[in-house]
């Protein structure tokens, strides 16, 4: 595994998950496909969108909005940017977020950048774990916060304490079951540490 090669969120009506994401945009960077696994609370991982500036923001989370998304974190300034917290109707968490306070262009809506964060219960050793499986460390904050170079992939892979990620997104961290998310690679399917299914991508 070198490469991160597709994302597919699972979901137990994928015709309506599908139509989210073309309506959205998103289809850009998710696949969807049906699945009876069950899966309650917190899946452990989020979508972050970036975002140049907040008037982007805002007009990416009305899109998602209007598609039928709901909000878990409206958007506000904070001492990081500007940014809010939605849900798709498939449970999935989508993060949007810009590191701008102040809009300096025409608002256009645009997603400059999308990360997949997996909330991982040891940031090291799931890191340690992928590197040895073939991935490349872009940025590294020691436990707190792993970014992997993945140049082909329209989608950055990052790693996320998971307690983190769920107090980020508005989510208790308890979960149980299936993520409801399989990672494509070009290499041999592999499960990590925090049992996210990679498939060998045709």
């Amino acid at each position: 595994m070198n490469t991160l090669a597709s994302v597919t969120v699972e979901a137990s009506d994928p015709t309506a998950a599908d139509a989210f994401y073309r309506a959205t945009g998103l289809d850009t960077y998710v696949t969807v496909r049906g699945t009876d696994k069950p899966s309650t609370g917190f899946r452990g991982f989020a979508l972050s969108l970036v975002a140049s500036q907040p008037g982007d923001v805002d007009a990416i989370i009305g899109a998602t909005a209007a598609a039928g998304a709901t909000t878990l974190k409206p958007a506000t300034k904070s001492f990081w940017g500007y940014g809010g917290i939605v849900q798709t109707p498939d449970g999935t968490i989508i993060k949007v977020a810009s590191s701008s306070k102040k809009d300096t262009a025409p608002v256009t809506g645009t997603i400059d950048q999308v990360a997949l964060l997996l909330g991982v219960d040891d940031v090291k050793a799931s890191k340690r774990f992928y590197v040895d499986n073939g991935l490349a460390v872009g940025r590294s904050f020691g436990g707190k916060y792993v970014e992997f170079d993945t140049p082909s992939s329209a989608v950055t892979l990052a790693l996320y304490p998971r307690r983190a990620l769920a107090k980020d997104t508005g989510m208790p961290q308890e979960g149980t079951g299936s993520h409801h998310l399989v990672l494509g690679t070009d290499a041999a399917p592999l499960t990590d540490p925090d049992g996210f299914i990679w498939e060998t991508t045709a």
